[in-house]
């Protein structure tokens, strides 16, 4: 089967496995509506009316489902794609319990309400469940991994090693330097569904793309800071000559009110809401050892200010004894048993809001780092002050797509993806994203001890 025919297929069955999984849902709510709710109202809608709350439901179910990442079959790893469906199964389900109580007008069965639609809910997601295992067993049948060729430049990085961790979409069958003849690279080239080019010199991967371009060639890699800037750019038509403008990439004076606005607004309620948490895990901190709730430490944010951020403590006291920068690796002896939970859940950088609404931090932006680690980065990576052109955030691009294992070179370029490209869009979308990353393990993992010398975190 030639490449293009093997990329229709695959979208198609990809549309198709989508398409009848919103189907399976919604008539499964359908039926719910016909035997139990409709009949709850004053008058029961008849024929146009109750198929117009399946198209409602239908509409709202596809919106929630793209905005929460429930359409990557093929791309997401099987348990975080329930994931991701149960988020979007809740909402839509919740605004449309929302619009059936306002429809009935009834306080009395507010309650039956609430019960039958957790029930619905339920028996959704089993549904799911069942359908996206036998989706993702038949995808993976049809559709083999790709067998891919990797080229290496002068310095090999951990690229190959993440990939093979999705064994079920990428198969690096072989490795070759970029040095060889040119002719015995692109005769390689041919033999292979797909290329991954790790970190090769720049006048290399420009002929190389344009090869597998005209060869149609699937190609991977990762960018260097110089594409993340030009990703940014905007394209200007004065000319009959192709035109990019690469502006600063600083926020706009509107951007910057808009975004303050939004972060006073959103810790004042995270404040409220969070508080009975914020109360449970400062009782327990402190009935553990006896020792100080909060942990304070200096970080870095806009244009290099230093300022305290808050967390709560999750480590023994004097867990970095003399001063000295010691990183948490996995099943670190120091993170007390209160600390574990709190790490995973992330409810160790609650007190943050209050870094936020003090103007300290943005929500969404950089993580903030240490200010000796500043300096350390500084030194190796002089590229790493670029993140100071806005404020550090609580959570952020790095945050939402890294681990808190991820090098800094690669937390650095998420974060100037996050910059060049900012929006508040892209704001929302991350704090969707964030809620997701809580549920998954991956994203706390420590450094691993030969990780400890090449990022400090």
């Amino acid at each position: 089967m030639k490449k293009s025919q093997f990329e229709f297929w695959k979208k198609l069955y990809i549309n198709a496995a989508n398409l009848i999984l919103i189907l399976a849902v919604a008539a499964l709510f359908y039926w719910n509506w016909l035997r139990r709710w409709n009949i709850m109202m004053d008058r029961d809608f008849e024929g146009k009316g109750n198929l117009l709350m399946g198209v409602v439901y239908i509409v709202m179910l596809t919106v929630f489902l793209k905005v929460w990442g429930g359409f990557k079959l093929g791309v997401t790893k099987l348990g975080n794609l329930l994931l991701e469906q149960a988020f979007a199964l809740l909402c839509t389900n919740i605004l449309i319990y929302i619009q059936m109580v306002l429809m009935v007008g009834q306080i009395d069965i507010l309650l039956e309400l609430a019960l039958g639609t957790l029930r619905l809910s339920i028996l959704e997601m089993l549904l799911i469940v069942f359908l996206e295992i036998i989706f993702v067993n038949l995808y993976n049948k049809m559709f083999p991994p790709y067998r891919m060729l990797q080229i290496n430049g002068l310095h090999k990085n951990h690229l190959n090693r993440k990939m093979s961790e999705r064994s079920d979409r990428y198969n690096i069958c072989e490795e070759i330097s970029v040095f060889e003849a040119e002719e015995t690279v692109f005769d390689k080239i041919r033999q292979y569904d797909a290329v991954l080019l790790n970190d090769i010199p720049s006048k290399y991967k420009n002929r190389i793309l344009k090869y597998c371009f005209e060869h149609s060639v699937r190609v991977y890699f990762t960018p260097k800071i110089s594409d993340i800037i030009v990703k940014g750019t905007e394209e200007i038509n004065l000319f009959d000559s192709p035109l990019f403008l690469c502006k600063d990439m600083s926020l706009s004076v509107g951007q910057k009110i808009i975004k303050r606005i939004m972060d006073v607004l959103i810790s004042l309620v995270g404040l409220i809401l969070t508080s009975p948490f914020m109360l449970i895990t400062a009782i327990s901190i402190k009935a553990y050892d006896k020792g100080p709730v909060l942990f304070k430490q200096k970080r870095c944010t806009y244009q290099g200010r230093v300022f305290w951020i808050y967390k709560f403590r999750s480590m023994v006291v004097d867990a970095e004894k003399d001063g000295k920068v010691i990183p948490a690796v996995d099943d670190d002896k120091r993170i007390t048993p209160v600390g574990k939970f709190i790490r995973k859940t992330r409810i160790d950088e609650l007190p943050q809001l209050l870094n936020v609404l003090k103007g300290d931090m943005s929500i969404v932006g950089p993580r903030p780092e240490r200010v000796e680690h500043i300096q350390k980065y500084c030194e190796e990576i002089p590229e790493f002050s670029y993140r100071f052109k806005v404020k550090g955030g609580l959570t952020g691009y790095a945050q939402v797509y890294g681990k808190y294992n991820t090098t800094a070179y690669d937390k650095l370029k998420m974060d100037l993806i996050y910059i060049v490209n900012y929006s508040m869009s892209m704001d929302f979308r991350i704090l969707l994203e964030t809620v997701k990353v809580i549920f998954r393990k991956e994203s706390t993992e420590g450094f691993a001890e030969e990780q400890k010398e090449e990022n400090v975190n």
